[in-house]
């Protein structure tokens, strides 16, 4: 039962070339950086990645993008990562956009054993009907587009209107980040890092865990646990330096009481 691994570049050395990953994060927060750094040492390349983005250019999963180890993306949005755009566009990355909800609900569906579902978001849209760009060619046409997806038309609440069918989401390995963890894999997620953290985690088929404190079975009350240790599988406890390691992704303040902007406003 004790899932602890003595490192961080232990616990990802089985990831081979080609592998899909699911990871945890939103923006930069709640985001396993010491794994996707380890994957970055070890040079695993033409990866799969299912995440609500793709980091930005110098952190994150930005950093696997930079060194050109990731081949599609499977993501909700990517407007922070001006490689990202570079790469999509020259024809370097594959690039399925789904909708932040859908992509959500397809991680959670695949840890379920729910083998797809119908939702309303997207209908009407190329994600529905097809279309999108997925790959462009080196001269900038498109390469491979996305197929039509199947829609039912259900009545909700006395509304007719046609649902898109989403497909569960299966990854090879999970990578997540959480605040608190004990040697079975039970984890607690900090406010905002919950984020996409535990569907992330649901639909890896190995799931790795760093967390930034590793506790003794027994000590996380059973009613705080987010995620059961049911879904993962190697949990690496972070020193304190790589958990207090962390970047915020655009810094917002308010004019200081008597500054010349605060007395215009």
């Amino acid at each position: 039962m004790d899932k602890v691994v003595a490192s961080a570049a232990e616990a990802v050395a089985d990831i081979p070339d080609g592998a899909s990953l699911a990871v945890g994060g939103f923006g930069l927060c709640g985001i396993p950086t010491v794994l996707i750094r380890e994957l970055h040492e070890r040079g695993t390349t033409d990866l799969t990645v299912a995440s609500n983005n793709c980091g930005v250019d110098d952190w994150g999963l930005g950093i696997l993008l930079g060194a050109k180890q990731i081949r599609k993306m499977i993501a909700s949005y990517v407007g922070e990562n001006k490689d990202f755009e570079k790469q999509y566009l020259g024809g370097d990355l594959e690039v399925e956009l789904t909708p932040q909800g859908t992509l959500a609900e397809k991680m959670r569906a695949g840890g379920s054993g729910i083998a797809g579902f119908y939702t309303l978001a997207g209908s009407g849209t190329q994600v529905a009907e097809g279309g999108l760009p997925l790959k462009y060619a080196k001269d900038g046409t498109v390469e491979e587009a996305s197929p039509a997806k199947d829609t039912r038309t259900f009545t909700i609440d006395g509304e007719t209107k046609p649902y898109v069918l989403e497909r569960a989401l299966h990854c090879d390995y999970g990578l997540v980040r959480a605040w608190k963890g004990d040697r079975h894999g039970n984890l607690v997620f900090r406010r905002a890092a919950r984020n996409f953290n535990p569907p992330a985690a649901m639909c890896g088929k190995v799931t790795i865990a760093e967390v930034e404190e590793l506790v003794e079975p027994g000590e996380i009350d059973p009613d705080s646990v987010h995620l059961p240790g049911i879904f993962v599988q190697r949990v690496v406890a972070l020193t304190p330096q790589e958990a207090a390691d962390k970047r915020i992704e655009r810094r917002t303040v308010r004019p200081a009481a008597g500054s010349d902007t605060a007395k215009e406003k």
